[in-house]
């Protein structure tokens, strides 16, 4: 059992007895009254968004997710597509479920899967990715004030802002965590 001041953001539990995993959690004391903990939940199932006020005692079902490595192999009708890199046994998650994980898929990308009874919940993909940065407009010279940045579209249709001198056709790397461009690969 975990208590509400324990709650920490990627924790999975069990609230109102479905799964929610923790987005963010914040500790509040007030000058007068109790404190409390705010906690903002993704529902598992709807992949709709809740904010709770909780008292730091209130208690949670901590769950119990097997991680696993799994490859991204195609999209379909059913969702996304996953092979589990042990057993090659193929996994699909609905599009609601993956949430922005799907704008750095790319065909063989390896990610981690949380598995619940046999399901995939949620898919974090890897901290650093390289992608082709598909359509951007032309940098000018004499456009160049510090730290002026342009619009470029990935390969997944993924819109970030990129230095001006990144041309179309050029491979970056991205923070997959803030996505924000890091450098030229």
């Amino acid at each position: 059992m975990l208590t509400a001041k324990q709650l920490n953001k990627g924790t999975i539990i069990k609230y109102n007895n479905l799964l929610h995993e923790i987005i963010d959690a914040s500790h509040f004391k007030p000058g007068k009254g109790g404190a409390f903990v705010k906690a903002k939940m993704r529902n598992l199932n709807s992949g709709s968004i809740i904010t709770e006020t909780l008292r730091p005692d209130d208690t949670f079902e901590d769950v119990y997710i097997d991680q696993k490595m799994m490859q991204y192999l195609y999209k379909d009708d059913l969702g996304y597509c996953f092979m589990d890199e042990a057993t090659y046994e193929q996994m699909h998650i609905s599009p609601e479920k993956i949430g922005d994980a799907k704008d750095y898929l790319q065909d063989n990308t390896t990610i981690q899967a949380n598995i619940y009874n046999g399901e995939i919940l949620t898919v974090t993909v890897p901290i650093h990715v390289i992608m082709k940065v598909v359509l951007t407009e032309p940098g000018f010279k004499g456009n160049t004030v510090s730290g002026a940045t342009k619009p470029a579209t990935l390969e997944t249709g993924k819109v970030i802002k990129v230095p001006l001198f990144v041309e179309q056709g050029d491979l970056i790397r991205i923070d997959t965590r803030k996505d924000e461009y890091i450098e030229r690969a």
